[in-house]
């Protein structure tokens, strides 16, 4: 069973969170302390500019999409490659004073103050990431699921409802299931004997869900129709559904824990803030955006057992 946490609608503040648990990785490695140089050793000289060992570890994050397929021999000789065109383009740029531009000024600032939000808001995440703040939304969002039905169920799928009476015959006659359903299923789990592992009600659609919820454990089902074909239908078991292991999901509350925290913590600059809209009327632009508390309500998905 795997548990999944919504994602926290903020409007842009989600973006501005979401792309700080990306974008400060690097700011966020610096922060923990100073390099020292027998760690970070010069890879390189370009007229007598030092590329370290750090600068390459700041340029594989930054191209990490473009390096993934890369061995790791590869990847430092391209990323080096890269900063050392970098170095001699850069300095040819001062050359031509092009940071003198208004351009440059605008991007250089914008550029700024996005490392300074980034750093800022990891910083803000990693303080909130506390275990008692994450066994709390573990507990919140376990109570929610403990008690929910789940059903465990087989099922072999065809074209026509013919096929679906033939099928239904045999197993009355003593065929195996899970036989059946790997030589006449269409669904994609026919291989597995048609099992569907544990479900919820709203995790299938209403007229099998239906069946499914009404049979008791060990008894077949008369066909039935959806979307997808004719089913029958042989329930396994019934349970209450329980929350999954806290460290298999840690993983998933931590980022839960960590994007809220952000969120909220730029909502409450907001509300101190005079921030006036000049695209929008005055009345508009005073109101507070939408969805500005992020949910704190979870739900857990149970996947195939």
């Amino acid at each position: 069973m795997t548990t999944s946490f919504p994602e926290i609608k903020t409007g842009l503040r989600l973006g501005l969170a979401a792309a700080a648990m990306t974008g400060c990785l690097a700011l966020v490695v610096l922060a923990g302390g100073p390099v020292r140089a027998d760690d970070n050793p010069v890879l390189a000289k370009v007229n007598g500019s030092e590329i370290r060992q750090s600068d390459l570890a700041l340029a594989e994050e930054e191209l990490a999409p473009s390096l993934a397929q890369m061995d790791p021999a590869t990847k430092k000789d391209n990323v080096l490659s890269f900063l050392i065109d970098m170095k001699l383009v850069a300095k040819a740029a001062e050359d031509k004073k092009i940071e003198n531009s208004e351009d440059f000024k605008k991007r250089l600032a914008f550029t700024r103050n996005r490392l300074l939000m980034d750093n800022l808001l990891a910083s803000e995440g990693k303080a909130a990431t506390t275990d008692e703040a994450m066994k709390k939304v573990y507990d919140e969002a376990a109570k929610q699921i403990t008690g929910e039905q789940e059903v465990h169920a087989r099922h072999i799928l065809v074209e026509t409802e013919d096929e679906a009476k033939t099928v239904e015959d045999e197993l009355k006659k003593g065929a195996d299931f899970g036989e059946l359903a790997k030589k006449k299923s269409k669904d994609p789990g026919a291989s597995d004997g048609g099992d569907l592992g544990f479900f919820t009600k709203d995790q299938m659609v209403p007229e099998f869900s239906a069946v499914a919820f009404s049979l008791e454990p060990g008894k077949i089902s008369d066909p039935v129709k959806t979307q997808f074909g004719w089913h029958v239908i042989k329930v396994e078991e019934k349970r209450n559904r329980k929350a999954p292991e806290f460290d298999q999901v840690k993983s998933q509350i931590e980022t839960y824990v960590t994007r809220k925290a952000q969120a909220d913590y730029v909502a409450k600059l907001r509300e101190t803030a005079k921030v006036e809209r000049m695209d929008q009327p005055a009345d508009a632009a005073a109101k507070p955006d939408a969805g500005a508390k992020p949910a704190a309500d979870s739900q857990m998905a149970p996947a195939k057992k």
